[in-house]
């Protein structure tokens, strides 16, 4: 099976358009459709439906994709085996992670990345959702949460210690929370939908229900919220460190307890081999959070 018309395959489903997979591949549209006839006459099926405006997989192309990366990827590893040293890692590297984390922790090492491999490609989907990564071909999931019971290969990458976190300009009118209690008389920021905040009191979890005027679907706009002194905020030590450093948000202890550690996972595909591409990655990744 001739990989270049899988590679073609493969990008068109994930950009949408057999226009952009060539363009993404440095092929003319002529040659990008033409490998892909090709792949979908070797196979005897029509992989993708595709009109002048859309493209949407077929029921075979939906089975036969993981097959398609898998076979990608075996190749890439082979290549890696057998010239480990040969300009670093190759290919492309398919991430989705959580919209903060990825703004903060993950773009701030992707230029290394790139240049320390020059064969490498990353494609970051920034992205607050739980991606089916099987359905939609990414190579590596960064996600802080609890993981349900799945056929994925989940790796803890590092602990993710949280606090309340507020500004002075909010303790200075409101007062410092000193108790789970005391949260009942404060603004607590939080996601939306979400009414209760997690703690560990006696080594045990217990939820606490919190209230608050404002609300976000991001981290992002919960940590603005609270440097704004719209109120407090359990937040991830990595994610405020620049501002507590700069003292726009302070810490706020609770007596006797303390926010659930939800730790950062790396969530891989069901693949035996880890490729060269999610090593150098995961490597870079974690330095940058401890």
């Amino acid at each position: 099976m001739n990989p270049q018309g899988l590679e073609v395959f493969l990008s068109a489903v994930r950009t949408g358009s057999l226009s952009e997979a060539a363009k993404h591949l440095r092929l003319t549209p002529m040659s990008a459709t033409r490998r892909l006839a090709a792949l979908e006459e070797e196979l005897g099926v029509r992989l993708l439906h595709r009109t002048s405006r859309s493209l949407a997989l077929t029921p075979e192309g939906e089975v036969f994709m993981p097959f398609a990366t898998a076979i990608i990827d075996t190749q890439e590893a082979a290549r890696a085996t057998l010239n480990p040293t040969r300009g670093g890692a190759t290919g492309l590297l398919r991430v989705t992670a959580p919209v903060t984390l990825g703004r903060k922790r993950i773009m701030p090492i992707i230029e290394e990345l790139l240049d320390e491999n020059p064969g490498l490609m990353i494609e970051l989907d920034l992205n607050d959702a739980i991606v089916d990564i099987v359905a939609s071909g990414v190579d590596l999931a960064i996600r802080i949460a609890p993981l349900k019971d799945s056929g994925l290969i989940a790796r803890r990458i590092v602990s993710n210690p949280k606090l309340i976190y507020a500004a002075p300009a909010y303790i200075e009118k409101h007062g410092t929370p000193r108790t789970i209690e005391d949260l009942e008389h404060h603004e607590c920021l939080t996601f939306s939908n979400f009414t209760h905040w997690q703690f560990l009191v006696d080594g045990k979890e217990r939820s606490v229900r919190v209230k608050s005027r404002f609300s976000s679907s991001s981290v992002d706009g919960f940590l603005s919220a609270c440097v704004s002194g719209l109120g407090l905020a359990q937040l991830s030590a990595w994610d405020v460190k620049d501002e507590v450093e700069n003292g726009s948000l302070v810490p706020i202890p609770i007596e006797g307890a303390s926010p659930r550690d939800l730790a950062i996972w790396a969530v891989f595909p069901s693949r035996r081999q880890v490729l060269p591409k999610l090593r150098v990655f995961l490597d870079k990744f974690h330095k940058s959070l401890v």
